[in-house]
C-alpha cells in the first residue's frame, strides 16, 4: 500500500520533516526558469520576425547566421525545459505523469545521473552551435570586419572539446558507477 505523502511526511520527526520540506524551497527557482523560457520565446519570435523580414535582403550567409540562432535559441530553450521538468521530479516532487500522453519518453527514466547527462549532451549541442556560427566567420579573421580574432575562435574551439571531453568523463563515470548485474 502506497502511503500518500502529506501522510507520510506528518510521521517523520520535526527535524528530518523540515529538512525534507526544504526542497520546497528550489520551487521559485524553477518558475524563474520558467519566466526565463518566455523571454526565449520572445527572443525566439523577434528573431523569426528579423529573419521574414529580410528575407529577400539577406544575403544567404546572413540568413544562415539568423537561423543558427534561431536553432541556438531553441536548444537553450530545450536545456530548460530538461532542467524544469527534470530536476523538479528529481528534486522536489513527482509530477505523475505516467498516464499523461504527453509524457516526455525521457521522464520516465530521470533521474540525477540521467540529467546530468542530457544537460551535457545539451550544452555540447548549443557549443557546436556557437562555434558554427564563429567558423562561418572564418574567412574574414584578421581583418577589420570580423567579429571574432583567431585567438578567440581557438578558445572557443578548446573550450568546446573540453564540453566534449567533460560529457563523456561524466557517461563513463555513470556507466561504471552502475551495478555489474544491470550491465548483463
Amino acid at each position: 500500500m502506497r502511503i500518500p505523502p502529506r501522510e507520510f511526511e506528518s510521521k517523520l520527526r520535526p527535524l528530518p520533516q523540515f529538512i525534507f520540506g526544504s526542497r520546497w524551497l528550489q520551487l521559485p527557482l524553477y518558475l524563474g526558469l520558467i519566466v526565463a523560457q518566455c523571454v526565449y520565446v520572445v527572443l525566439f519570435l523577434k528573431e523569426l520576425w528579423h529573419l521574414v523580414l529580410g528575407a529577400m535582403k539577406f544575403t544567404e550567409q546572413e540568413i544562415m547566421l539568423v537561423v543558427l540562432g534561431l536553432i541556438d535559441v531553441v536548444m537553450i530553450s530545450n536545456l530548460l525545459i530538461m532542467v524544469i521538468v527534470g530536476g523538479y521530479e528529481t528534486f522536489v516532487s513527482r509530477m505523475e505523469l505516467q498516464k499523461h500522453p504527453d509524457q516526455p519518453e525521457w521522464l520516465s527514466h530521470v533521474n540525477a545521473s540521467v540529467l546530468k547527462i542530457k544537460l551535457a549532451m545539451a550544452i555540447i549541442g548549443i557549443s557546436s552551435i556557437h562555434l558554427l556560427r564563429t567558423f562561418i566567420y572564418a574567412g574574414s579573421l584578421g581583418k577589420e570586419i570580423s567579429p571574432y580574432t583567431e585567438t578567440g575562435v581557438m578558445w572557443q574551439t578548446i573550450i568546446h572539446g573540453l564540453f566534449v571531453m567533460s560529457a563523456i568523463g561524466i557517461a563513463l563515470v555513470e556507466r561504471l558507477s552502475q551495478p555489474t548485474a544491470a550491465k548483463h
